[in-house]
């Protein structure tokens, strides 16, 4: 499992915020985080197609890690419908934005799995969140070293 120390000051936080917290909790702040998915900018409002599709995902979800000059932004798009999904987008979105692109690439990859969640999501929702990691990592390393 991955220490919180290994990880960026806003991702332990929102990690501690879960581990704080009995089981059953846990689930209730994942769906609070489903609430605060923050919108998408009005140009991928406009043009979804420009967010990449999470096969992973059981739900029709989207998702890109953009590079800019204040770090690294992460936008991302699940259905209400979907809320464990969407909750995991809304982690994402506030836990990777503003970070450096480093910052991010040295997530670990089993972040999703030190959420304390393992017993109150299915396995394929975490391999979700897994799957939106791994594409904003893939998004960042070809932002940083085009071909």
């Amino acid at each position: 499992m991955t220490d919180s120390t290994d990880l960026p000051a806003p991702l332990a936080e929102i990690r501690d915020s879960f581990l704080e917290l009995g089981e059953r909790d846990r689930l209730q702040l994942l769906l609070e985080f489903a609430g605060e998915l923050p919108e998408l900018p009005e140009r991928y409002a406009a043009s979804p197609a420009l967010l990449e599709k999470v096969e992973e995902c059981q739900s029709p979800v989207r998702a890109f890690a953009e590079v800019e000059a204040d770090g690294v932004h992460f936008y991302a798009t699940a259905p209400r419908e979907a809320p464990t999904t969407r909750g995991f987008a809304s982690i994402l979105a506030q836990g990777l934005t503003g970070l450096t692109p480093q910052q991010v690439l040295a997530v670990p990859d089993d972040f999703a799995m030190t959420l304390g969640l393992t017993r109150a999501v299915s396995p394929l929702r975490l391999n979700g969140m897994t799957g939106m990691l791994t594409r904003a990592k893939r998004q960042i390393r070809t932002q940083l070293h085009p071909a």
